[in-house]
Parts: structure tokens; sequence; C-alpha cells
């Protein structure tokens, strides 16, 4: 597998981390990347309803944020969260967002049942 250019750990800045995670549709990617760790981008991105090209944004936004790794295999792209790196810059940031992310927001009920 071949990589692309990702930041090094130490040059992951919170800024640019925090406007990767600042769209609706990159947190819904980083939740499911949290959830079932490293999958292609055809897996990840499935049922999320945007045209290919806005998916191949918010991926190479994610990536050169440092919020995800982007290996090629073949043709296929796999992306996984860096999360150690995440952790290693930012303690408990990630967690923080994907435990907002599982609370349900002030403007939706929550489920009932």
């Amino acid at each position: 597998m071949r990589e692309l250019w990702h930041p090094p750990t130490e040059h992951i800045e919170l800024a640019q981390v925090m406007h990767a995670l600042a769209d609706p549709a990159r947190l819904e990617i980083v939740a499911r990347l949290a959830a079932g760790g490293a999958e292609s981008c055809a897996a990840v991105g499935s049922g999320i309803e945007l045209h290919k090209s806005t998916m191949s944004h918010h991926y190479r936004v994610l990536r050169e944020a440092g919020v995800t790794l982007t290996t090629l295999d073949g043709r296929a792209r796999v992306v996984r969260l860096r999360r150690a790196d995440l952790d290693a810059r930012f303690p408990g940031l990630l967690d923080s967002v994907l435990a907002a992310l599982a609370r349900p927001s002030p403007r939706q009920p929550a489920p009932t049942g």
C-alpha cells in the first residue's frame, strides 16, 4: 500500500482540525471511522447523499488536517482515523467530539421507546 501526503503529527494544527470537524458530512465520516475502524472511502461514504467529488473534497480536508490517514490499495483508498496522533497533540479532543455526536441535539427530540 502507498500513502498520500499527510501532515506529520507535530505539524497537526488545532485550527485545521477544528475546521475539518466543523462540517456535518465530515463529522459523519469521523463517527463512522471511529465505530468501524479502517474502511474504503466507498464503504465509509455509503449512504451519505453527496456527489462523489464532494465526498472526495471532504476526505481531502480530513486528511490534510491530520484527522485521517489514507492509503492506496490498488484502486481503493482506505481511510482510518489518526486517533493516536490526535490524542498526542490534543488529548481528549476526539473523544469529546465523538461523545458530543452521541448526544441528541437540543434541536432534535431525544429518541423515545
